[in-house]
């Protein structure tokens, strides 16, 4: 998929902003990890991984609807949701890393005076545990979490609070997110966006329907937005 042509030149960029899940980290492999265990524990086989990672985006939920078939209106979802949850709190780490690319485009920003933070839909407790594994926490500006807030994505709250704690207006902030509620909050938010085009994409999202600003396929790219 082809790049959006460069935007005309606004406020400087002074934060990047990036989505967790599929964006920033590489959480999929874990989170696989976790939802395949819970279906040996179930007697079930293993999915492939193929399946899994496009789902891993859209949260726990879309997970246990994906390999048990059940959603939040049944009785058995509350008990799967936890103990996945508790596989997945296990492994966190286990085979989660940055992205590819993603360690030097943190050092430019850095280098560049350009501050960095993570607003996700991940609830804190799993949120603050795997940026302080990885060594994430003392470096980004901000850590808005799923639950640090009232509201989470789409809504622009978590956004607006990011901005609030990174001393910059939104119009200085760009948003960089894999799924459509990220672009929505950004938008909402005022900020411009780009979708990672590397993240948990699945066939059947269109992200040049999400009206973003632009498309990165590598976290490099995100440089020629700045």
């Amino acid at each position: 998929m082809k790049q959006n042509p460069l935007p005309q030149r606004g406020a400087r960029t002074r934060t990047v902003l990036f989505d967790l899940d599929g964006t920033l980290v590489d959480t999929a492999p874990d989170l696989a990890l976790a939802l395949n265990r819970l279906r040996g524990e179930m007697g079930l086989r293993p999915l492939p991984f193929e399946r899994i990672r496009p789902e891993v985006s859209h949260g726990g939920t879309a997970l246990i609807r994906l390999g048990f078939g059940r959603g939040p209106g049944d009785a058995e979802f509350a008990p799967l949701r936890q103990r996945f949850l508790e596989i997945y709190q296990q492994n966190l780490t286990t085979n989660t890393r940055l992205f590819p690319g993603m360690e030097e485009l943190l050092d430019h920003l850095e280098q560049r005076e350009i501050r960095w933070g993570v607003v996700t839909n991940k609830p804190g407790w799993l949120t603050r545990p795997l940026m302080e594994r990885l060594a994430l926490s003392r470096r980004a500006a901000c850590i808005v979490s799923g639950d640090t807030l009232e509201h989470s994505k789409p809504h622009p709250a978590p956004m607006l609070h990011a901005c609030h704690q990174t001393g910059s207006a939104p119009g200085e902030c760009m948003y960089v997110g894999d799924a459509q509620r990220d672009i929505e909050a950004g938008r909402g938010a005022g900020m411009r966006t780009l979708v990672a085009l590397f993240g948990y994409i699945g066939e059947r999202d269109d992200p040049r329907q999400w009206k973003a600003d632009g498309m990165v396929e590598h976290p490099r790219q995100i440089l020629e937005w700045l």
